[in-house]
């Protein structure tokens, strides 16, 4: 109550300007009670308040276009190295009612409410999202849906730099040395770091504890090498380079292959192996043809032999024959 005694104990009145006072702390909302939902004062939207808040970072636009013809998502990419105020926008073209259209945004699979713009021109309907990316949880793909008969779609898909390495496997051999690099195109990462592996857990390289491992940072920090002295086969395996960004992390998986010095030879000794083993086998073929040639042979000369023998002895008997003829004739 707002009155104040008077000299009298009779209530008097308050002076003007106490008494505006208290009518102003009664009409007053509470803080607390908040503002209602169907009220048509508002304040700023909370992103736009996040905005102008980061107001000196850089602004990033982007723009997706569909039509009511547009049979397939229209998706794009977008790299995000650090921090930026972004808008978002989305056009429709469509022949029908823009007013039976239904606009709606989306964040991976969570609805965003109250946080779009909605213009329309002729038969385009435009829509517009803005918020600020000051971290990783504001990464990830944000999408337009227009629902008319058929529901139409449009994402941008937020994701930080990549980085590159070769990408085919790196072949080495026991005892010697090799360099794995990656590279980070027009970007420089906040920290890097190498993972090899143990089992299916990636494990940290141990740098410090070994002189097996050495790292070599670029002079401008957009690259890294790690070099292996004296590779065992106990090297070998997948290697992770691993960047870290402000607004998130990428890596590159960099296979090594370890092999001993015996590994090339072994083609060569399979075809000496292959090479001997033909030769055997044909020298085989030809000591068994020249075998059944020499058979026959051997028969065709007992048989010659055997007629010689046969001959000699037919010729005996007839020379002795005539000679008893004439031994008959001369004793006649």
């Amino acid at each position: 109550m707002c009155a104040l005694p008077g000299p009298l104990g009779s209530p008097a009145l308050p002076p003007l300007p106490l008494f505006l006072l208290c009518l102003l702390a009664a009409a007053r909302p509470s803080v607390a009670d908040g503002i209602s939902p169907g009220s048509p004062f508002t304040s700023l939207p909370a992103r736009e308040e996040m905005m102008a808040e980061y107001s000196n970072l850089s602004l990033e636009t982007h723009n997706i276009t569909l039509t009511e013809h547009s049979s397939v998502p229209v998706e794009k990419n977008i790299t995000l190295e650090r921090s930026s105020n972004v808008e978002l926008t989305c056009q429709f073209t469509t022949s029908g009612n823009l007013n039976a259209v239904n606009v709606t945004w989306k964040k991976n699979d969570e609805v965003l409410e109250n946080n779009s713009l909605i213009n329309a021109t002729g038969n385009i309907l435009y829509t517009q999202y803005k918020f600020t990316v000051i971290n990783s949880k504001q990464m990830g793909s944000y999408s337009c849906f227009f629902g008319e008969k058929k529901e139409h779609r449009g994402t941008f898909h937020f994701r930080v730099p990549e980085i590159r390495g070769k990408t085919k496997p790196m072949i080495t051999y026991v005892g010697d040395s090799t360099v794995l690099a990656c590279k980070c195109q027009d970007c420089f990462p906040l920290n890097w770091s190498w993972y090899s592996s143990n089992g299916s857990v990636q494990v940290p390289v141990n740098i410090q504890m070994s002189n097996k491992f050495y790292v070599i940072n670029g002079t401008y920090g957009n690259e890294t090498k790690l070099k292996i002295m004296q590779l065992s086969e106990e090297d070998r395996g997948p290697y992770w380079c691993h960047a870290v960004f402000q607004l998130g992390e990428s890596e590159i998986l960099i296979e090594l292959v370890v092999l001993s010095y015996l590994v090339p030879l072994k083609p060569f000794l399979a075809i000496v192996a292959e090479v001997i083993l033909l030769v055997a086998v044909i020298l085989l073929c030809e000591i068994y043809t020249q075998k059944k040639k020499n058979e026959p042979d051997d028969g065709k000369e007992f048989e010659q032999i055997e007629q010689l023998k046969s001959d000699d002895s037919s010729n005996g008997i007839e020379n002795n024959a005539p000679r008893h003829r004439k031994n008959s004739v001369t004793s006649k």
